[in-house]
């Protein structure tokens, strides 16, 4: 079966599952798709497994701008096979935080030597390419990854930043990470802790909140 033929066959399957009301309300929060067919993600899963993972298929399906394509480009591209070079050209054409998560969970945090890479999104201008690097710095910490003194530092000031300034879902973004990094460590909380003294009192509220989250979660460690 060539390509074509796949993805027609996966499109006929999807549409047997297609939900408008799910589609329209995926648009009305702001998850915009050229075509969405509002297919859950379980049921996208179920269709990925009767595909075999081929770097051609995820490819083709990636380009195809409809939004269980893209998710599905995402759980058929070999991860062995997906390179830096790839990671760096679907981060420009991702479009929305939902792809972007669904993109750091199947395929950037398991790049190997993807922690300097991640260094780079958060340092990039594109809010949701920034979003992107603490989405896998998070997972990467939650898998034991460990930075050296020199990055814990830099990533500790870059996120401290973001999770007072960014945007909704880059702030969140950031906020997981950090609580992630004070998870490993005492010595990592306490840095942390000391990160976020200077907004004990800020009249900022975004400064405060943060302030109050990373004491409520130092609490429970």
């Amino acid at each position: 079966m060539t390509v074509q033929e796949q993805i027609k066959d996966i499109r006929s399957q999807l549409r047997l599952y297609m939900n408008g009301v799910v589609s329209a309300s995926m648009r009305k929060s702001g998850l915009d798709y050229k075509l969405n067919f509002g297919v859950e993600l379980p049921r996208i899963k179920e269709i990925a497994a009767t595909c075999e993972p081929s770097v051609a298929l995820a490819e083709s399906l990636w380009v195809e701008q409809t939004r269980e394509l893209r998710i599905l480009a995402t759980l058929l591209y070999p991860r062995e096979e997906f390179t830096v070079e790839t990671a760096n050209h679907w981060l420009k054409e991702v479009g929305n935080i939902e792809i972007a998560n669904l993109l750091v969970m199947n395929q950037l945090q398991h790049i190997e030597g993807v922690c300097p890479l991640s260094f780079q999104w958060i340092a990039d201008k594109d809010e949701l390419i920034q979003t992107i690097g603490y989405a896998t710095i998070s997972r990467l910490l939650n898998r034991g990854v460990e930075m050296d003194e020199r990055a814990a530092s830099e990533f500790v000031n870059q996120a401290v930043v973001a999770a007072v300034s960014g945007e909704f879902n880059l702030r969140n973004a950031s906020i997981m990470a950090l609580k992630n990094f004070m998870k490993q460590s005492p010595n990592n909380k306490y840095t942390i802790l000391a990160a976020v003294e200077p907004y004990a009192d800020s009249s900022d509220e975004l400064a405060k909140v943060l302030y109050d989250i990373i004491h409520n979660e130092a609490s429970y460690l």
